[in-house]
């Protein structure tokens, strides 16, 4: 078996490959639109894909695939991937058909924190919380260099949790995607604040735009900023009340707020149960190519 491992980040919208070499050193990295459509239709393009990076890698690859939602332990089915033609599919089974050989499925979130678990922001930490705040609000555990999936594969699934300590205006909270009120996703991801700036102002801007308007003095997005830092202080507060990790590791778009890095230690605090909170919140190494480095990883 070749040393190379190909790794895939099929996102809802993009996806993204990579293939590693022994060393974990990037020989090729692409990114296209994620294949929609009838399945059968996305499922040959997506195979198509990965035989193409091959071809271009020169070699036979390990492949592994992070995605949204799980490969459910009792069906063997595609769950909670939103938005995507593979949602209850079996897609494990038929790609490993299409590709004739093992392809390894696990989690997004959980790829993107083995990915710095491994030689990214959080190397030689034990236990690694790894959050993405994008379109929505992922979750992963590294446990000892390994993805902790769990009994129901859904280990990490923070976003899908209600939002700590809820003031009077914020309860019950936005319908989520997953259709309960006031998940956690529905205040920290990206189109939550720009969500909760609109409402507060009656101005419809990007996330990247409310940092850059508050820079500048706007009291607005000021405001906005602020309640967004302390809605995820208290949600990342709770990572820390249950699992207390050694480091916590921010992706996605939002991780690119300088301010989070300054401003969470003291939030942090506030809402923990320890009091004090000793925990690194830092930003991840490898940007957006954790992913799809971490679905490689998932072969050792």
């Amino acid at each position: 078996m070749s040393t190379l491992r190909l790794g895939v980040d099929l996102g809802g919208t993009k996806t993204a490959i990579t293939v590693l070499d022994a060393d974990r050193a990037e020989r090729l990295a692409r990114r296209a639109a994620t294949p929609a459509g009838a399945y059968e239709a996305a499922l040959t393009e997506l195979s198509e894909m990965i035989l193409a990076a091959e071809r271009e890698a020169g070699s036979r690859c390990s492949v592994g695939i992070g995605m949204p939602g799980a490969i459910s332990a009792r069906t063997g089915l595609v769950r909670n991937a939103y938005n995507t033609a593979f949602n209850g599919r079996p897609l494990k089974t038929d790609l490993e058909r299409l590709l004739a050989r093992e392809v390894r499925i696990a989690n997004d979130a959980n790829c993107f924190a083995l990915s710095e678990a491994t030689d990214g922001a959080a190397r030689g930490a034990h236990v690694v919380f790894g959050a993405i705040l994008g379109t929505g609000a992922g979750g992963g555990i590294v446990v000892g260099g390994k993805a902790v999936e769990g009994r129901n594969r859904v280990s990490g699934e923070w976003g899908h949790n209600p939002l700590p300590w809820m003031t009077p205006d914020e309860h019950p909270g936005p319908r989520c995607t997953c259709g309960r009120l006031g998940c956690i996703e529905q205040f920290v991801s990206g189109p939550a604040l720009g969500r909760d700036h609109a409402d507060a102002t009656g101005q419809t801007l990007e996330p990247a735009a409310i940092a850059e308007e508050a820079a500048r003095g706007n009291a607005g997005c000021e405001a906005a900023l602020r309640r967004y830092e302390d809605r995820l202080a208290r949600a990342l507060a709770h990572v820390i009340n249950l699992l207390d990790p050694d480091v916590i590791v921010l992706g996605g778009g939002l991780s690119n707020l300088n301010r989070l890095y300054s401003s969470l230690p003291g939030l942090l605090p506030r809402y923990a149960y320890s009091g004090t909170v000793e925990t690194p919140v830092v930003r991840a190494a490898h940007g957006d190519a954790s992913g799809m480095r971490g679905a490689a990883m998932l072969w050792p």
